[in-house]
Order: C-alpha cells, then structure tokens, then sequence
C-alpha cells in the first residue's frame, strides 16, 4: 500500500479547468483525491508532504511525438533511459514514434514494445503505428489491426506519406478510429540532398538547402486530404511562416487539423547552425527568425495547439562526424521545459498557454481527456516546476543516452523539480523539500 502524498502551497495551474491559484493537492490510490486550499480533511498519517511553495504545480507533461529508438537502435535511447529522461523534463506520458528497426507496423511489433513498456518504462508510455507497412510508402498497414494493438494515431515519421491515395485512405480510417494521422511534411524531390535551411546560411556553409517550399507542400496536399475525408491530419513539427498560414486557414474553414511545434524551432534559428554545427541538424531544419517568431505567435494564439518535443537521441559517432553525413535530430526531453520557460519570461508566450500546450493539448489530441488534468478523479500525473531556477545544460548528466543538443553549456531559467506518474515519485530534484509523517 502507497504512502498518500500532499504537495502543499504550489501554484496550481491547470488550464484544463481553467486553475490558476494557490493550492493543495493530495494524493491517494494513485489518483488526486483532493484539489482546494489549506489541508486536505482527511489526510493519513505517515502523509508524504512537498513543499512546492514558489513553485508551480501543474498536470504532468505529455509528448505525442518522441523517438525511444528500441527496438533496434538500444545504443542510442531504450524505453528505459527514454522515460527516465522523459521523467526528469516533466513528462508522465510520452507517444513513441514508429520508426523503429523493425517498425511498429503490426501487431506483434506494438504488443513488444507495449511488454518492454511496461517492465522497463518508468512512466507512461503510449505507441504510434505505421502507415504504410515498413514505412516504406508504397502498402497501407492493417488499421484495424493497430487500433485493435492500442496504438494511439498513425505516422510514418521521419518519412512522409509519400502517395496522396494512401494518405487519402489513412484519412478515411482516421475518420472511422477516431485517431490522429500525424504526417512528416516534406516532399523529397524538392528535400533531396538538403542539409540545411536553404538560405543564407546554406550558401555560406556551403551545403544544399531544404527550402520551406518542401515542407509546405505536403502541408497543402494533406490539408486538402483531410478537408475532402473528414479526417484528422496531425502536422508534425511545424517550421516554416507558411505552413503556419496553411494551417490557420484550413482551420478558419473547419478542416480537422491539428499541429505541433518543438522546442528548438521555438528557440533557434538557422544561424545557430553556424555555432553548433551537427548538433544544431535537425529535420526539418531550423528555419529564420521570421519562421520563429510566426511559431510563437502561432502557438500562442492557437493556430499551432502543442508542443512536442521530436526527441531524437543519437550516439557520439553520428554527430561527430562532417556536416553531410551526420545524423539529423536533437536530444530534448530533458530541456523542454528550460527551452520554454525562457520564451515565457520573455513574455512572448503566456505561461499558461505553455502549459496547455504540453498537457490537455495534446490529451484532446489523443482522445485522452482524463490525462493532462489535475481533475478529483484523474492519474495523479504531476509535474513541479521553478519557473526561475537557473541551471547549466550538461549533457553527461543526461539520463537520455543521446548527449546530442547544442544547448551544452547553455544557462537555462526553468527547472523541473519534481515528477510524480500515477501517485510516485519518478523524479526529485536534490533541492527540494520533503517531509513524511504531516498531516
């Protein structure tokens, strides 16, 4: 039997419910049992008691968009280390890609990784399916089959849809499931060999472009597709001021269409290539800082509804090597939150937009309501944040295998303090008050 645990004096903001004010949150049976101010009434003894005051208390994160890289690729992240990385950035819930070695695009492939999950996984960990079988674009998966798997949406990621009819038919069974197809936006003839942002920095390094064009397109097709089915089109990490404009028009009209943005396309720009080298590749790349500033807007007025982080972990091996034959992708679970405090304070994204944008957002996405919520009732996923504690990117201390971000050494105001997945403690800063035995 659990110890109950209170986290007493937090600021509790949960946009789920519209909360924002100092309270107290006990926990019992894995589950909030009481939200409101002062002392629970019927708290036992031998309570666990945090302290969160001048600390923000929120729902725990959710990551609809995360590479766990096992089965196949174990020397770069397992399910292990990526939710313990995830547990340390605040998240209690995190949806692995499918783009593993084999791909998640049959049943026994999601049941694997669903087993490993739950042996190895410290949080909770949610499967996305393939779209076409081997991600290879040309044979769409058995849908039904997945859904009956439990998988939570569809993607190719890391690879778009390439064929309009088979996007066009995911649509339609997206439409029937009631599950997001998240699509990697990039047309590959026009992507070919890029490296880069096409643009000033591409002609100064040297290297092939990826223009915006690329990513715009499929954004396009896909919004088109989703208008025609029904469907729900998910746009993955969204990066240019066009496919911003796409997106808030198709929505004016009613397409069902939702979209994610990451934390480096929020914080970098091209330019930061030029200081970081392979760390700063990514795909899509980072864009200009007018792309930048359209994203923040976008999300802060709810063009652009989540914030996804697209961790991609890497071995020392695939960025240590020249520009062209590294690996494109960012490690970044564990700076989310010190990525996005940092706009926060800057006052270009309200605090409690960034917080929905990384709990209840992406719930509704999933379906998911009862996660994302500090709601009497709920999983008692929590997170416990300083929104100005200062603290020094090291990567050695990443519990992530990946070590690849080019925020090493970077100072970062935000720091998650503590982490609690169904009623446990999966994370606690050294730093942080606990006591066991109040009421």
């Amino acid at each position: 039997m659990t110890r109950d645990l209170f986290i007493r004096d937090g600021r509790v903001i949960d946009p789920s419910q519209d909360l924002d004010k100092k309270a107290g949150i006990l926990v019992r049976e894995g589950k909030i049992a009481w939200l409101g101010e002062g002392n629970p009434p019927e708290a036992a003894d031998g309570t666990t008691v945090i302290d969160a005051s001048g600390l923000i208390v929120c729902p725990g994160f959710i990551d609809l968009h995360c590479h766990l890289r096992e089965p196949g690729e174990e020397e770069k992240e397992t399910i292990a280390t990526g939710t313990l990385a995830a547990a340390r950035g605040g998240f209690t819930t995190v949806c692995c890609m499918p783009n593993t070695n084999p791909p998640l695009d049959n049943e026994g492939m999601v049941n694997y990784v669903r087993a490993i999950a739950a042996r190895d996984g410290i949080i909770r960990v949610l499967p996305i399916g393939c779209v076409t079988v081997g991600r290879q674009g040309e044979e769409l998966v058995d849908m039904t089959e997945l859904e009956m798997a439990g998988v939570v949406a569809y993607s190719d990621d890391g690879m778009p849809v390439i064929s309009p009819g088979i996007m066009r038919q995911a649509l339609e069974y997206s439409r029937d499931f009631n599950r997001p197809i998240i699509d990697h936006c990039e047309n590959l003839f026009l992507s070919q060999g890029g490296q880069v942002n096409e643009g000033m920095v591409s002609l100064e390094m040297g290297l092939r472009g990826i223009p915006a064009a690329a990513e715009e397109f499929i954004v396009r097709r896909d919004l088109e597709l989703a208008k025609e089915t029904g469907g729900h089109i998910h746009i993955a990490h969204v990066s240019t001021e066009g496919s911003v404009d796409l997106i808030r028009q198709a929505k004016e009209e009613g397409v069902r269409v939702t979209a994610e943005v990451t934390p480096h396309h929020l914080t970098l720009t091209e330019e930061d290539v030029l200081k970081y080298g392979t760390l700063a590749k990514v795909n899509p790349p980072l864009r200009t800082k007018r792309d930048r500033a359209a994203l923040r807007r976008a999300l802060n007025d709810a063009v652009i509804d989540i914030v996804a982080t697209d961790h991609a972990p890497h071995t020392a091996a695939d960025k240590s090597c020249e520009f062209t034959r590294a690996a494109f992708g960012i490690s970044g679970l564990e700076t989310a939150l010190g990525s996005l405090a940092g706009i926060v304070l800057k006052g270009e994204l309200s605090l409690n937009n960034m917080i929905a944008a990384l709990t209840i957002g992406p719930a509704r996405i999933l379906g998911y309501e009862k996660l994302g919520t500090l709601e009497v009732g709920a999983p008692a996923d929590i997170c416990i944040f300083d929104l100005h504690r200062k603290w020094v990117v090291d990567p050695g201390k990443f519990a992530s295998k990946g070590k690849n971000t080019p925020l090493a050494g970077m100072t970062l105001t935000g720091k998650v303090m503590a982490t609690v997945y169904t009623g446990m403690l999966v994370y606690k800063d050294e730093e942080l008050k606990m006591e066991t035995g109040e009421k």
